[in-house]
């Protein structure tokens, strides 16, 4: 049974085998033929019996109360992302209808305000599929031009790993991000075509995506190695778009009267070449409007 039939399994499966016995307070005995606890030491320590435990894994039993599921939780150390996580893919109410994709559309307003941002800003969607950048945006990084994946590039793209000296942390927030918001809807089949084309060119996509790591999308300063003006430190800022499902306006902000608030002025001010929406090249002032993505 695959992660796609048995999501719940697939994650306590996975949860189970990032917890040593040392972690799980209980003698290490035995030679173990695979990582972490064994199904029937999870089951003890959660206070339910071997064989519930095991149907849970297997999918054939898949409603099980919140206190057995808080008790599993607490034997696999799941936090307040994890265990949310674990209670979508449980839940009746918590599961999303098949449906066909739909296309995510910037609402004119939203546009507006990116337009209008004096700092490195663009429009991301559910996947992290840049639907719309401003100039200093694609200055500081020009693959945050419309019509890119952020993950895509960041797995893939070896210039785009050079821009990112903490790549590997980054690479693990963009995972879980994805994981939590993608939740039990793994149907969908934009989803689908993007883990299967990450998980078969990548070798760290698949260890990531493997571990079920799940982490709701918060501020955090993120370290960038940028060609021109070297490196530096900006805080990212994720927000909601107000009537856009899903849609998340990202912006990037120095703190005020830093080196790297200097840096970014630079950047703004020289009019350093930023990628075009039509992929062209072209020294683009900061507040020059976002022509292609506001049509």
């Amino acid at each position: 049974m695959s992660e796609r039939t048995n999501a719940l399994g697939a994650y306590l499966r996975a949860r189970r085998e990032l917890v040593t016995p040392e972690q799980a307070g209980i003698p290490n005995i035995g030679v173990r033929r695979a990582p972490g606890l064994r199904r029937e030491e999870v089951a003890m320590l959660a206070g339910i019996s071997a064989d519930y435990y095991l149907r849970l894994e297997r999918g054939r039993d898949r409603n099980p109360s919140v206190q057995v599921l808080e008790a599993i939780a607490r034997v696999l150390h799941l936090d307040d992302d994890h265990f949310a996580h674990l209670l979508t893919l449980v839940s009746e109410s918590g599961r999303k209808r098949r449906r066909r994709p739909r296309k995510e559309t910037v609402p004119p307003g939203a546009l507006k305000l990116l337009d209008s941002l004096v700092q490195p800003a663009f429009i991301e969607g559910r996947y992290f599929d840049i639907l719309a950048s401003n100039s200093l945006a694609r200055a500081l990084d020009p693959r945050l031009a419309t019509g890119g994946n952020q993950l895509r590039d960041m797995f893939l793209e070896p210039d785009q790993q050079r821009l990112y000296p903490q790549w590997e942390n980054v690479t693990e927030c963009f995972v879980a991000n994805l994981r939590q918001s993608v939740g039990n809807d793994i149907e969908d089949p934009r989803f689908a075509e993007l883990v299967g084309e990450l998980s078969l060119a990548s070798p760290r996509f698949r260890r990531l995506w493997a571990r079920h790591e799940v982490r709701g999308q918060r501020g955090t300063p993120i370290r960038l190695d940028h060609p021109q003006i070297g490196g530096l430190t900006l805080n990212r800022e994720r927000l909601s778009v107000g009537g856009a499902e899903d849609l998340k306006l990202v912006v990037h902000h120095p703190d005020p009267g830093s080196d790297d608030a200097d840096k970014l002025a630079l950047l703004a001010s020289v009019g350093l070449p930023v990628q075009t929406q039509d992929g062209k090249d072209a020294a683009a002032p900061i507040h020059e409007a976002n022509g292609a993505a506001s049509e």
